[in-house]
């Protein structure tokens, strides 16, 4: 039977630090409370206009998810801003809709407005989504110009109550959460670990535990690139490689995930003794095998190690964090951002994003016409949204699916679910709400599932004001598909291949600078100059960062962890171990096995800056198949140099 505490394992194990959740609700409860309140407005004041519900909900439902700003003022501001972005694009909306044409070219004008807004920011992104969808809306309901006043009701009464969900009822608290996922990483690397040990009381491995392994080392992937999220950026945007205390817990996420990793891998070949993986758990010392021992059980012991001390590094840190509330991140995190100056040039992957938008909604506008002159309007919203949180071609292209699967599933369910409830208000009402909660929830882990339950909100809805047909149904199905279908061609012609100079340029420049280093280092150069090899890679890696950031830009959704950040993490982490190694020699390399790692490092580098950009574009669910997967025990720069080139391997670990 599935307990209560059942249920909370499942859900912290699929949401660590319950931001899914949290966001969900407030969705959920913004649409419910906005609502009600013009609900009670309508009833004890004055009638409102449909228009005036319309704008409400769905600007509630986009002050829960656009809505990024850091801090409840500026969320306060970017809110009343949007609200009057809303305002007037539906007097607009009102005072064009006499004259089709150049409502529709205004339409268009709005959508290239909104989608290149992005490049402002999360400000800019936010009242962008709120002006598209206000007029959107208001084309949709062509409310009276005399009716405006009592219209403009449903924005101001959303953005209000959306603001206080989110600054009281359910704040935002980024030491809370980053803790919370800091405990889920400890928690997953237990598991690994309690797995292994119930592995070695047997004494062997099957296929079968091999993948549940596997399963578990995925799960530590997601928490820890959840938890990396959740570190506040400095001022520049960037965490610095080795200085910042934001940066050093980064670096000890990523080393933390890649000793499970090794664990997993030799551990799987050789299982150490019962005895010695049941210390490490309990946090005993455990002697590390001799260097000159290269046996599989040797190899396996000391991954065992590391992973041990990453867990007890991850433990200070969140004793620190309990103690302190992450005060040195804090400072770091509190200081004002610099401005940079907003690109609007076609060099920008935001702005020839924001022409292919425009194309797409001017073809979608075009041929939804075609389908019904007053539902036309699904086909554009379908082709603005497959845009959203997509880097590439395909992206686009398995976005417009799942938009079409979920809306095609989700009205077949919502058809029937408002057939069977006609009449049934409440629990129509109660479905409905349900339906809202479920597609913000998972909104973050599949585009199709969230579609399919707003698909099912939308049947309810017009179930519930009379308005549901069979044929008005099918209409919204063909307008999807069509919108869709419309944006994925527009993806793969209007700019086809995604320009990425500017970040091939820098990566050029990362690659080069790790090249001199190790060359310097297999010459033998003094360590001043290492060191300062190392400060032109670090410099080198904040040029990367920054290039790469408009590749990472979700600008309508929260997403998941994605490949850019996973990449970023891997140029962070070899980075650093630079840094490291340059720092702790201490004389020159004379081993054979030194050069070798060079010589291999090298190499490396060779074979991963002929493919440049490709990097980022990874799908890094396969293991790196690697016969080392451990750094020396030693803190000085042999560990360095061994975890340079195992970082390396991760950036293309099909290769």
């Amino acid at each position: 039977m599935f307990s209560g505490f059942d249920f909370r394992d499942w859900l912290l194990a699929n949401d660590p630090a319950l931001s899914r959740l949290r966001m969900a609700l407030r969705v959920t409860l913004s649409v419910a409370l906005s609502f009600g309140v013009l609900l009670v407005i309508h009833s004890l004041l004055f009638p409102l206009p449909t228009a005036s519900y319309g704008l409400g909900i769905v600007l509630a439902i986009e002050g829960g998810v656009a809505v990024r700003d850091k801090g409840g003022g500026r969320q306060l501001v970017t809110r009343l801003l949007g609200c009057a972005a809303s305002l007037i694009v539906v007097v607009i909306a009102a005072g064009l809709e006499g004259h089709r044409l150049i409502s529709d070219a205004a339409f268009l004008l709005i959508i290239f407005l909104a989608a290149s807004a992005r490049v402002l920011g999360a400000r800019g992104h936010a009242i962008g989504m709120f002006a598209f969808m206000s007029y959107f809306l208001g084309a949709y309901f062509q409310p009276p110009i005399a009716e405006l006043p009592f219209v403009a009701i449903g924005p101001v009464v959303s953005s209000l109550i959306a603001h206080a969900v989110r600054s009281v009822v359910l704040p935002d608290d980024w030491r809370r959460d980053l803790l919370r996922s800091l405990e889920s990483v400890q928690g997953r690397i237990n598991q690994i670990l309690f797995k292994i040990a119930a592995l070695a009381a047997v004494k062997s491995v099957s296929e079968a535990d091999r993948q549940e392994l596997n399963q578990l080392e995925e799960r530590l992937k997601d928490v820890v690139l959840m938890a990396e999220s959740f570190i506040p950026r400095p001022a520049s945007g960037v965490f610095d490689p080795g200085t910042e205390p934001a940066g050093e817990l980064a670096i000890r996420l990523f080393d933390a995930h890649l000793a499970a990793e090794g664990a997993i891998m030799l551990c799987s070949q050789a299982l150490p003794p019962f005895e010695l993986v049941h210390g490490i758990i309990e946090g005993h010392s455990v002697r590390s095998p001799g260097e000159d021992d290269d046996s599989s059980t040797a190899e396996a012991t000391r991954a065992l190690i590391r992973l041990g001390n990453a867990r007890a590094e991850l433990v200070e840190t969140i004793d620190e964090g309990n103690r302190t509330g992450f005060a040195d991140i804090a400072a770091v995190a509190e200081a004002p951002a610099q401005a940079s100056r907003p690109d609007f040039s076609l060099r920008n992957p935001l702005m020839r994003s924001a022409l292919q938008i425009t194309v797409a909604s001017a073809i979608a506008m075009t041929l939804g016409l075609g389908l019904s002159r007053e539902r036309w309007f699904w086909a554009v919203l379908a082709s603005f949204l497959v845009f959203t949180n997509t880097n590439s071609r395909g992206d686009t292209a398995m976005k417009a699916l799942q938009r079409s699967v979920g809306t095609l599933f989700g009205i077949g369910i919502g058809l029937l679910l408002a057939t069977l409830l006609a009449g049934h208000q409440l629990p129509a009402l109660a479905i409905t709400s349900l339906a809202i909660f479920l597609a913000f929830y998972f909104l973050q882990t599949s585009y199709a599932t969230m579609t399919f339950f707003v698909s099912i909100a939308l049947c309810l809805v017009y179930g519930m004001i009379g308005s549901l047909t069979l044929d008005l149904l099918l209409l919204r199905v063909e307008e999807t598909a069509l919108g869709a279908a419309v944006g994925t061609l527009v993806a793969f012609v209007v700019f086809p291949a995604r320009t990425r100079g500017a970040l091939d340029l820098v990566l050029d420049k990362w690659f080069a600078a790790l090249t001199a280093l190790l060359k310097a280092a297999a010459g033998g150069e003094p360590r001043h100059v290492l060191i300062g090899l190392s400060q032109t890679l670090d410099a080198a890696y904040k040029d990367l960062a920054t290039a790469a950031r408009p590749l990472g830009s979700s600008w309508s959704v929260v997403t998941r962890p994605g490949q850019v950040r996973q990449t970023l993490a891997i140029f962070l982490a070899a980075t650093y171990w630079a840094r490291m190694m340059a720092k702790n020699r201490e004389a020159s390399i004379t081993d054979d096995d030194a050069r070798q790692l060079i010589d291999a490092s090298l190499a490396r580098v060779t074979s991963s800056s002929a493919r440049r950009s490709a990097c980022f574009f990874v799908d890094r669910n396969i293991p790196v198949p690697s016969a080392r997967h451990h750094p020396h025990a030693s803190k000085g720069w042999r560990q360095g140099l061994e975890m340079i080139g195992l970082t390396l391997e991760r950036l293309y670990p099909d290769a």
